[in-house]
């Protein structure tokens, strides 16, 4: 099952809304602008200046990310934990991931594994899926509720293999699934996501997630801070006003995201 079937039958009601007001949309242009996601929409990198003390030598803008990824190096692995946050939903469609992977920063292709918080109306949806971008993402069947653990890596097994690996050490289920993918392997990250795409292509609202805070970040089995070039991405709406605050990166492997408004 596709991660983004909520997404796509979202959109899709609103683009059956826009053609009975305008009959000028149709569902097929609608369906084709949808993509289960992919790298980071940059705005704006620099150096880092006063967070240089921290081991951060960049730091860049996007309007789909937030985190932090190591983007000066080759990487053959990343992991890191988190708790699953408690989603607040109003009656919007929103959304919110949560995930590790490899590549997507300086690339067009992303080895990813997460979680997600999305809103449908005023309840929460919570679940886990994977991701070889460009191929479409899927999703779990496993039970996922705030609060839990989870662990999740990404890790480049050789002849283009990889294996992406999630738990849930609260509910005690785990998942391996292994993809192949010619990939650069030039960045690896722990990101917040703003999934994409609305009709027009941009970025959905990002979901009401409170606060997540990511432990062990690694990359190439040392931490995360340590692994060469790392950037620390603030996430932005198209004001360039910050959607959700990024904390510093402690021990090079601990941060925090706190959300501040969906658009």
């Amino acid at each position: 099952m596709r991660r983004r079937w909520g997404i796509l039958t979202a959109m899709l009601t609103l683009l059956a809304g826009l053609t009975l007001a305008t009959g000028s949309a149709s569902a097929s242009t609608g369906t084709m602008n949808i993509s289960p996601g992919g790298p980071i929409h940059l705005v704006s990198s620099s150096a880092a200046g006063n967070a240089s003390a921290q081991g951060i030598s960049h730091a860049a803008q996007s309007t789909n990310w937030s985190g932090y990824a190591a983007t000066a190096g080759t990487y053959t692995s990343v992991s890191a934990s988190w708790t699953e946050p408690t989603g607040t939903c109003s009656g919007s469609a929103r959304y919110s991931s949560f995930w590790v992977g490899l590549d997507g920063y300086n690339s067009g292709s992303v080895e990813q594994t997460g979680t997600d918080v999305d809103c449908s109306g005023g309840t929460p949806q919570y679940y886990a899926w994977y991701e070889m971008y460009p191929s479409p993402s899927y999703s779990y069947p496993d039970t996922v509720r705030p609060g839990d653990h989870i662990s999740a890596s990404v890790t480049y097994t050789g002849s283009n293999h990889y294996s992406l690996y999630i738990t849930d050490t609260t509910r005690g289920w785990h998942e391996t699934r292994t993809g192949t993918l010619s990939a650069p392997r030039s960045s690896a990250e722990v990101i917040v996501e703003a999934p994409c795409c609305t009709a027009s292509g941009g970025t959905l609202p990002l979901a009401n997630f409170g606060t997540v805070s990511f432990t062990g970040s690694t990359a190439n089995g040392s931490a995360l801070g340590s692994a060469g070039g790392v950037t620390k991405i603030t996430m932005i709406n198209n004001s360039g006003t910050a959607k959700d605050s990024v904390s510093s990166l402690s021990g090079g492997e601990n941060f925090s995201a706190r959300w501040l408004r969906a658009n």
